[in-house]
């Protein structure tokens, strides 16, 4: 039985479709083999305090695929810096490899086939960068293109989308590879404070990597295209999201009032984003959003009006896998595209947000 077709707007049917540009082609996601209930990692831990345990259970998150060293006499290890660098680089090449491959195996590609690589990382600080680690790895062209995104968060994989879409549009027919990989385990620190439990709760480690083409024979059914940008810069929030020092060790640091930030502030870009297309928000058939937190998902559909079920793909993510930070819009993507309900015509939007504090918003064109 054939699906209804839904009724475009007249609104949605005067928008000016592009009828060529960027298409994402192709999605792929790994994370690591070894997945951990929230109960199971505060046993891990030997966390007793009630207002922790019932942090952990409150995040809607029931499961995450996590880096952990193995515990010592059933007890977790404190880890040098070194050792979590190490961590950091031992987990994006062995799910960032897997991300790729997954990525380019539909496509028919290698990764020798790949005119631009782009790596978007926040966990972990390498000299060189991540791609030069990957090329290595996975025998790249040695004149491959390549730039490393380091340090702006979880909005990175738009930045990182804006970046590759930049190059395929300026290069038609060459082919643009983006990689966010976050081993967000290497960057936890465990003193029992609140502020480590929140971060320590929500977290998840991940990869993802799309393929960008722009290419006259590329049809909808293959991908969107990545139709426009719009940013939101908060500069009075600048410290809400970051790293501190405590003692030797880089922690994350989550402001109380990120979800009320995010909230008073996501409908300007989209707002924008929309009103430059003469589109309204009831036009838009996908909202691909970053699986931030409980408390920011329901800011964002409430000052937005979307419902659980227009933010379904986050929702699971978040379940699923915890915040991925940067990759983890991708991984809403790919819920999307399995879901099988994308049409000819549809439009998407992409909202992810991080440090800055930063909002950044895409429109995806069917």
């Amino acid at each position: 039985m054939s699906k209804p077709r839904r009724i475009a707007s007249a609104r949605k049917s005067a928008f000016r479709r592009p009828t060529t540009g960027p298409r994402i082609l192709s999605v792929g996601t790994a994370v690591p083999p070894k997945k951990y209930t929230q109960d199971e990692i505060l046993e891990l831990f030997h966390e007793t305090s009630p207002k922790i345990r019932g942090l952990f259970h409150s995040s809607r998150i029931n499961t995450r695929h996590l880096y952990l060293p193995e515990p010592v006499d059933g007890r977790m290890v404190e880890e040098t810096n070194q050792e979590l660098l190490d961590r950091h680089l031992h987990g994006a090449l062995e799910i960032g490899a897997q991300a790729i491959e997954e990525c380019l195996r539909p496509l028919g590609l290698a990764p020798y086939d790949i005119d631009c690589f782009c790596c978007v990382t926040t966990t972990g600080f390498l000299c060189p960068g991540l791609t030069a680690h990957m090329i290595k790895k996975m025998i790249f062209r040695e004149n491959v293109q390549r730039a490393d995104i380091l340090g702006m968060g979880c909005n990175a994989g738009v930045n990182g989308l804006q970046a590759v879409t930049a190059f395929a549009r300026a290069n038609p027919g060459k082919v643009a590879l983006l990689l966010c990989v976050e081993i967000c385990s290497a960057a936890y620190v465990y003193n029992r404070s609140m502020v480590a439990a929140v971060v320590n709760s929500l977290f998840g480690d991940g990869a993802a990597a799309i393929v960008v083409r722009q290419d006259a024979a590329d049809t909808w059914q293959q991908g969107p295209i990545v139709a426009d940008f719009e940013p939101q810069i908060i500069p009075e929030a600048l410290t809400a999201m970051r790293f501190d020092l405590e003692d030797t060790k880089l922690s994350f640091f989550l402001a109380r009032d990120i979800p009320y930030e995010i909230g008073a502030n996501v409908e300007k870009p989209v707002n924008r984003l929309l009103g430059r297309h003469g589109l309204k928000r009831n036009d838009i058939d996908h909202w691909i959003i970053h699986s931030g937190g409980a408390k920011v998902i329901d800011a964002v559909e409430y000052n937005i009006g979307l419902t659980d079920h227009d933010v379904r793909h986050t929702l699971g993510v978040l379940k699923h896998y915890g915040n991925l930070s940067s990759g983890s819009i991708l991984f809403s993507f790919k819920e999307l595209r399995r879901e099988g309900v994308i049409q000819d015509g549809d439009l998407g939007i992409a909202i992810a947000m991080g440090p800055g504090t930063t909002i950044e918003t895409a429109l995806l064109a069917w």
